[in-house]
């Protein structure tokens, strides 16, 4: 399938369209950054999302740390420097994503690495939070003329309207994700209602970024009607890097994957309960209950409720409706656990 069809389907708001983001939990090495592409890939994921770092154009000696988690890299300069990749690694890495059917995505983090992904062929753009309000960053990307997809982590409903005008301005597709940014994000935080409110204010796809850990926040934004679903990836939850804790080990993203297509043909049938009911005439006949005599009775008897009790299967009179026969004489003999028949009354 082609990046075109793949996005066409991802922003015509159909099944919701699941993103594994890998980020930086490669660790700067292209051989685990291949790995991923294919575990995510295997656990059923529509695309695979990394970072484009280029060190010496979006950091500087004053950039600290968010969370000092390496004593590898003395600076933060220097962690994103560590993951780097050439452009011709990019291009390996993109083509190896398209041959496992994914559509390929990455996040630029400075002008330099949105000429890098549009000299390789980034067929749309996934705004990281902390870039929202960087129009000059923006703009560059604007001007490619490519889907935006914009995460609001930290951004006021000011500040996304502003973003969301520059884009609109250009008339190009664009999806808009609630976002929290914490990391893991607790569940008071993950912010459900915000999707609601985005469903409701903005006219475009609306997503959900999470952060949690776990496959209940993107499970419960599918039900409500999210078009995109974005969750980290790693390997295993032993490994090591600061955002292992806010992101689903690969079973954890197989069962999400399921769960979101489960969700959206349950919400895609319309079939109400008397339909259901008419598919399973079968088994209301192996299940329902048929009235019958709990005791001997002769010809002539009234019958009284001692009388009648109900078995198994749907044969006969329906144990429902015995009231209409309490009080009516029967005109033959029945014996103790027999059926009732319409002929059998008077």
């Amino acid at each position: 399938m082609s990046d075109l069809i793949k996005l066409n389907r991802a922003l015509s708001g159909s099944c919701p369209f699941v993103i594994g983001e890998v980020a930086q939990a490669h660790e700067g090495s292209l051989g685990l950054a291949h790995s991923y592409i294919d575990a995510v890939a295997d656990a059923g994921v529509d695309a695979v999302k990394f970072q484009t770092h280029i060190a010496d154009e979006e950091s500087s000696e004053f950039e600290e740390w968010r969370v000092k988690f390496s004593t590898q890299d003395e600076t933060r300069h220097d962690y994103w420097k560590r993951m780097e990749f050439s452009k011709e690694q990019w291009i390996e890495l993109k083509s190896h994503a398209e041959d496992r059917g994914l559509l390929f995505l990455s996040s630029p983090f400075s002008i330099a690495a949105v000429r890098l992904l549009d000299d390789i062929g980034m067929p749309a753009w996934k705004i990281p939070s902390g870039e929202i309000t960087n129009y000059l960053l923006l703009d560059h990307v604007i001007k490619t003329g490519k889907p935006i997809f914009l995460s609001s982590g930290m951004s006021t409903l000011n500040e996304i309207d502003a973003s969301l005008r520059r884009i609109r301005d250009s008339q190009l597709p664009h999806v808009l994700f609630q976002c929290t940014t914490a990391y893991p994000c607790p569940p008071d935080k993950i912010g459900l209602n915000i999707i609601a409110d985005f469903m409701k204010k903005y006219d475009c796809p609306i997503g959900l970024s999470d952060h949690s850990g776990t496959v209940f926040p993107s499970l419960s934004a599918a039900t409500i009607g999210a078009n995109f679903i974005e969750v980290h990836a790693v390997l295993s939850k032993k490994m090591f890097g600061p955002d292992v804790s806010s992101s689903l080990d690969i079973p954890q993203l197989t069962d999400l994957v399921a769960g979101v297509r489960m969700v959206h043909e349950m919400k895609a049938n319309s079939a109400g309960k008397d339909d259901y009911a008419a598919s399973a005439k079968d088994l209301r006949r192996t299940f329902g209950q048929s009235l019958c005599a709990s005791k001997d009775l002769s010809s002539g008897t009234a019958l009284t409720l001692d009388m009648i009790s109900s078995r198994k299967p749907l044969i006969g009179i329906p144990a429902q409706n015995y009231e209409s026969f309490l009080g009516q004489k029967i005109i033959r003999p029945i014996e103790k656990g027999q059926f009732f028949s319409l002929e059998d009354f008077e």
